[in-house]
């Protein structure tokens, strides 16, 4: 009983807390699938009597939403291909380089991580002005392929934990230093690119701050401000509003939930040596 009693009270709280979250995810799909009437009939009707799959086609077809995906699409395998590119270098450099300074540049490094992003926003958007890059998606992915201090963080505790072994025995053999980084430490992290990939994925699908900023046109905004336009417009359609909802954070659900794990085992490895 002394093994058995905390765990069924363990799980106990854990099932209790996931229905309490997962009530206005359901609450939302059971919204999406009635007609206007049902919505707020009391008490509630969690399974619609009929089903409208029509309210999805309804709700997405409404405004371009497939040039909103388009252009965030976009935005994400930019952003997803430059993160992944630039910090996994910048974190093999301060991880298995010597060079003067570089436990400096290290902790300033981790000193940005405190930087509030709107201290940084005035300046950053008078730069992006003053080259012309307002209302298009260069704001949005070319900063991207300068490194996210977080990201850089997690991969150089990783980089961190792989032997030195390793890049003896390679240099012995005749690899350079990219060799190393290529051939050698690559296929290692992968697991941690991954967990890198998944959580900038998620990142970017769900911005809206950084695209409200820099996009002025319609045809240049993404899912995000798409709906929030979608919300101002029909707002009092609920069961369209959900459905649209739906549809956006689905993809990052899925994601979520099939990656979790892989998620938090790299991000605890990444903790093991520093």
């Amino acid at each position: 009983m002394r093994k058995i009693f905390p765990k069924t009270i363990i799980y106990f709280l854990l099932i209790s807390g996931s229905i309490l979250f997962l009530i206005p995810l359901v609450w939302m799909l059971s919204a999406s699938l009635k007609d206007e009437s049902s919505i707020f009939t009391f008490p509630p009707q969690w399974i619609p009597e009929t089903f409208h799959w029509e309210n999805f086609k309804t709700a997405l077809t409404i405004l371009p939403f497939h040039i909103f995906l388009k252009n965030t699409l976009i935005i994400v395998f930019f952003s997803l291909i430059g993160t992944i590119f630039s910090c996994s270098i910048v974190a093999y450099g301060f991880a298995r380089l010597r060079f003067p300074g570089r436990r400096l540049l290290f902790f300033i490094l981790l000193g940005t991580m405190m930087i509030p992003y709107p201290v940084l926003l005035i300046p950053t958007f008078i730069l992006f002005r003053a080259i012309g890059w307002i209302d298009t998606l260069l704001p949005l992915t070319v900063p991207a392929f300068f490194g996210n201090a977080f990201f850089i963080f997690l991969l150089r505790q990783y980089y961190m934990g792989i032997p030195r072994d390793l890049d003896d025995a390679a240099r012995i053999d005749g690899c350079g230093t990219f060799q190393i980084f290529y051939r050698i430490h690559l296929p290692i992290l992968k697991p941690v690119l991954i967990t890198v990939g998944i959580l900038n994925f998620m990142g970017t699908w769900n911005d809206f701050f950084g695209p409200l900023i820099y996009l002025t046109s319609q045809e240049h905004y993404t899912l995000a401000l798409g709906l929030n336009i979608f919300k101002g417009m029909y707002s009092t359609d609920w069961n369209l509003l959900m459905a649209a909802s739906l549809a956006v954070l689905l993809p990052t659900v899925v994601l979520f939930f099939f990656a979790q794990r892989k998620i938090i085992s790299s991000i605890a490895l990444s903790g093991l040596k520093q």
